[in-house]
């Protein structure tokens, strides 16, 4: 039986003890002795979001069919155990065999969102592991980063000993395979990582030089060693039916925040969003079978018990088999008690029949992301999405019996205006005029409520936008407090709706999604005054970061508010992630000609996704 790291006073002290003993259903247990590579594959952030993460149960399901290798499961403890843990010495631990982190051959760290930084620096200060590179032994773990922050990884370059650049299913096993050689060779860790360094879509930080202008800009960026690549292409999954899936999900004992099967139905998105990152980095979209659905459909329901299953994708509208599978899932398992979810729908009669077939709980909200008010500014970022089809997929979805709508805005765009601002609320009361219009008072269930929310804009690495600025405080409260005002002047103002994001965590958030090496600093002195969970609201503390910003003679202005030259070089401009810069700098004219390119299905754009040489890039010669 497994001894427990945390001793019953402990557990009996703190919330939801549950997230720290393993024993799930279908956990993976293995002998240590048994195995030569033993890998800690971690989320930072709390046990429930972590669960939630597709990416990380993917990996964990794969990592161990190896017989050589034991992947275990690690959480950044909530802030009622991280005190204790310290107060306690007890060193951070894994999930299923409660050994300490420190003792793993390598710590996985999964990098989702940049808000987690902080949480990062927890993990390996808990676990006893030097926070910088520099200072590691050969008796503490590789560290590793991946995810989608790590297309650009600089501002934790100092905290990594490598990032892996795309895909997780393509160069893992060859970097265990090295491992294992470099260990029987007595080889050290520097040689290892040397040799990483090698191997396609493998970033070592160390081995990297950076040399800046007199103005802070980055004069160059080259390899410190030889035989070290000076650009590193991200790994992506040609064929989708060729890569693992989970077949046996690991269930939770308590809620988590995706607390069903997730059923990856494709990867990669056709639309071309001008703002967006993942419709970029993750290109060509690339389709899973039908017949690859049904089989893993049958495989995760059977081994998990479920009750729900989701399709996931960044748009499920796209995928050119859906009516299909979704017939196929009612047919095979509504029957049974099992609800579907689909996410990320476009809403016309189909996706309206359809949710209304499924749904346990009928006629719950609806979802837009019109991102813009106008629909001048939607043809800057290339929304794909007009006013007319927002408003006749409400009207249907009204005289279906929905009578709740959820509309995702965007404030601080480029080029946006006041008729752009105000447009939103003008959206929303047309949506809602669009209820009263079409549902007879003595059909209606209660009023229509409209529910506008925005976010503001962060100019992402990877897309059209990288070379846009960003909004001050101010100017993002502004906006937001502009449009908050024309939703009271609205005639169905009742019935209408507004809320918006947090200013200064946004600010934070484009200051490490853009960031450079130099504000590794700042987020090492931040995580030393305090900062945890960033990226939850009751534990931001903005005035922290300014301190910490301050303290390191870091300008957070500089990566936020200045527009980027055409011909700067960025933090991750080293990284080929599949867009070429030509593509992206037509893109960024476009959105400043209000051009709008055709999706991927209608009009190839030259992308240069096309040289991985599948996916949505060759289905007309197929």
């Amino acid at each position: 039986m497994r001894k427990l790291a945390l001793p019953d006073e402990i557990l009996l002290s703190i919330q939801q003890p549950a997230r720290y003993i393993g024993g799930e259903v279908n956990m993976c247990v293995k002998d240590p002795e048994s195995v030569d590579i033993r890998f800690a594959m971690c989320f930072p952030d709390v046990y429930e979001i972590g669960m939630s993460h597709l990416g990380m149960q993917i990996l964990y399901d794969m990592f161990n069919r190896r017989e050589d290798v034991w992947c275990e499961r690690v959480f950044s403890p909530w802030t009622d155990l991280d005190p204790l843990m310290r107060q306690h010495k007890i060193p951070l631990f894994a999930l299923e065999s409660q050994d300490p982190v420190r003792d793993f051959d390598f710590l996985g760290i999964t990098i989702q969102y940049e808000m987690c930084y902080t949480n990062i620096l927890q993990v390996l200060d808990l676990s006893g592991i030097p926070l910088h590179t520099s200072d590691r032994g050969p008796e503490d773990p590789i560290v590793i980063g991946g995810g989608p922050c790590a297309y650009n990884p600089e501002p934790l370059a100092p905290f990594f000993d490598l990032f892996y650049i795309g895909e997780g299913e393509t160069q893992y096993d060859a970097l265990f395979d090295l491992y294992k050689e470099t260990c029987s060779k007595g080889k050290s860790r520097q040689e290892f990582l040397m040799e990483a360094a090698k191997l396609p879509g493998i970033y070592v930080p160390a081995f990297y030089d950076v040399a800046y202008k007199k103005d802070g800009t980055i004069d160059s960026f080259v390899p410190n060693r030889d035989g070290i690549p000076a650009r590193i292409e991200k790994e992506l999954v040609v064929e989708m039916d060729e890569a693992p899936y989970i077949e046996n999900p690991i269930v939770p004992f308590i809620k988590v925040t995706q607390d069903r099967v997730v059923l990856e139905i494709q990867r990669g998105c056709i639309r071309g969003c001008r703002f967006c990152q993942a419709g970029n980095i993750y290109r060509p979209l690339r389709e899973h079978s039908l017949d690859y659905l049904k089989s893993y459909a049958y495989k995760m329901l059977k081994s998990t018990g479920h009750e729900e299953i989701s399709l996931s994708s960044l748009s499920s509208s796209d995928y050119s088999c859906l009516k299909e599978l979704v017939t196929f899932l009612i047919q095979e398992f509504q029957g049974r008690g099992v609800n579907i979810s689909l996410p990320s729908l476009r809403i016309d009669a189909f996706s309206l029949d359809v949710m209304s077939k499924v749904q346990d709980v009928k006629k719950s909200s609806l979802t837009f992301a019109p991102e813009a008010g106008t629909q001048r500014l939607r043809d800057v970022i290339n929304k794909g999405l007009t006013e007319e089809s927002i408003l006749n997929g409400a009207t249907q979805a009204f005289r279906g019996g929905w009578n709740r709508v959820k509309l995702y805005f965007m404030l601080g765009l480029p080029t946006e205006t006041r008729e752009d601002m105000e447009g939103i609320a003008l959206l929303a009361e047309k949506v809602a005029e669009a209820f009263y219009d079409e549902v007879p008072k003595e059909k209606r269930h209660g009023k229509v409520q409209v529910v506008a929310s925005s976010s503001f804009f962060v100019p992402k690495p990877f897309t059209p936008f990288q070379w846009a600025k960003m909004c001050t405080r101010e100017e993002f409260l502004e906006r937001a407090y502009l449009v908050k005002d024309k939703f009271k002047e609205m005639k169905n103002k009742k019935s209408l709706k507004y809320s918006y994001h947090d200013a200064d965590v946004t600010i934070l958030e484009g200051v490490l999604a853009r960031g450079d090496r130099n504000v590794a600093a700042v987020v090492e002195k931040a995580y030393e005054k305090g900062a945890l969970y960033d990226s939850w609201t009751e534990h931001f503390n903005n005035d922290i970061w300014m301190e910490a910003f301050a303290d390191c003679g870091v300008d957070p202005g500089f990566y936020t508010i200045r527009e980027r030259g055409l011909e700067e070089v960025f933090p991750w401009d080293f990284i080929d992630a599949g867009v070429t810069r030509e593509f992206l700098v037509r893109e960024w004219k476009h959105a400043m000609d209000e051009t709008v390119t055709p999706n991927c299905r209608q009009q190839c754009s030259g992308c240069g996704a096309r040289t991985y040489g599948g996916g949505v890039c060759f289905e007309d010669s197929n």
